[in-house]
């Protein structure tokens, strides 16, 4: 199946500041992102229907008339079933939601046509660590029908070794895994080293790195690339993103090539307990989860000292740098620069060449489509921070 996913710009604005750098279905969801689950468990070909300005680095089909599928929602068997039945010029709807359409890309006067069953729709951020574990359960059958099953070495205590898939080369020693109720997936290259405890589900990236007596609660995914170390709980990491030392981080969404200085925390819970309230980009004010357990939500491109606190609720926007004692503001404006003793703006031409420099270490160049992305989000965001 040919398909376009496509951001519902309602939803994707309701994803800032994770969606500033890429489309909704770019958003990972488990252990892969949500275009990776069409292409993977749907063998769906896909492309790209996004904002002018992220569209050049996001392939757009050449072809105009085709299956137009919503990127923020999470592929299953009815719903792929409905998506290949659609008829030209109709239109799959749920709770006045486009789920997908077949036509040309400005189509209208579709046919409506219902769809009933289970649909889970990425409609806020705190969406992406809620729905978590179902994302890995989603993924583990690819594993077990596509990739090579190591076996666990003699030296890790697990509990139930059906519900933990080991992909050929990766490094497991001398860990405990409790995969009792929740599936565990470990990718190839990646490396748990001793002393770590982990409770499923969890997911681990390629080339991953989790580092000695960490200790993990799902459901937890740790981005391609990424190293991590201390204690995490229901976290979403993207790719090539570091939190390696000790320090807590809980009920979280951090983008990628971010890094968390050692002894970073964050609270997920208030001392009230009271309902947890997030930096909404459209409203542009404070409002309700729904959750009473709420992180911290990182963008792309941001970095935090050492000893660094994150309140419950904390927003931080892309390419920002913050350090200094103390809590910062609940909302980090995109590209600032300080912390609890007051922001600034973090320069573009001084972010620029913090990213070149961190893209090197990786061997690694910034395209100038990137670039060009990165000085867009910097202009579109000035009113929002402290010059």
């Amino acid at each position: 199946m040919d398909i376009t996913l496509f951001d519902d710009l309602t939803i994707r604005n309701n994803l800032l500041p994770l969606t500033y750098t890429r489309p909704v279905a770019d958003l990972r969801v488990g252990t892969f992102t949500i275009a990776e689950k069409w292409q993977r468990l749907y063998q769906a070909t896909t492309h790209w229907l996004t904002v002018p300005y992220l569209q050049e680095l996001f392939t757009k089909s050449s072809i105009d008339y085709t299956t137009y599928v919503n990127g923020a929602v999470l592929p299953n068997p009815a719903l792929y079933e409905a998506v290949n039945n659609l008829k030209d010029n109709e239109k799959l709807v749920q709770n006045d939601i486009i789920l997908a359409y077949k036509g040309s890309q400005n189509s209208d006067n579709l046919t409506t046509v219902n769809f009933k069953k289970e649909c889970i729709i990425i409609k806020t951020v705190t969406d992406i660590f809620t729905y978590n574990g179902y994302g890995i359960e989603q993924d583990f059958a690819w594993f077990n029908d596509n990739a090579i099953r190591a076996d666990l070495a003699n030296s890790v205590t697990c509990t139930q070794p059906d519900n933990v898939f080991v992909e050929e080369g990766a490094i497991v020693v001398q860990s405990s895994i409790n995969p009792l109720t929740q599936k565990v997936i470990i990718r190839k290259g990646s490396e748990i080293m001793e002393g770590t405890y982990i409770r499923g589900a969890f997911a681990l990236g390629e080339s991953a790195q989790v580092k000695m007596a960490s200790k993990i609660y799902g459901a937890t995914t740790i981005g391609d690339a990424c190293k991590v170390g201390g204690e995490l709980n229901n976290v979403v990491m993207h790719s090539n993103s570091s939190k390696a030392h000790d320090g807590f981080l809980g009920n979280a969404v951090i983008g990628a090539w971010c890094n968390l200085g050692a002894d970073t925390n964050n609270s997920n819970l208030k001392n009230n307990y009271e309902e947890v309230k997030l930096w909404n980009y459209p409203s542009q004010r404070f409002i309700k989860t729904g959750l009473q357990f709420c992180g911290l939500v990182m963008a792309d491109h941001s970095k935090c000292g050492i000893n660094t606190m994150f309140n419950t609720g904390t927003v931080v926007g892309v390419s920002s740098n913050i350090f200094g004692a103390g809590f910062v503001r609940n909302y980090v404006p995109d590209f600032s620069w300080g912390g609890p003793q007051g922001l600034t703006t973090y320069r573009f031409n001084d972010a620029l060449a913090t990213m070149q420099r961190v893209f090197e270490r990786r061997s690694r160049v910034l395209s100038t489509q990137e670039i060009d992305v990165l000085q867009y989000i910097f202009d579109q965001t000035a009113p929002y921070r402290i010059a």
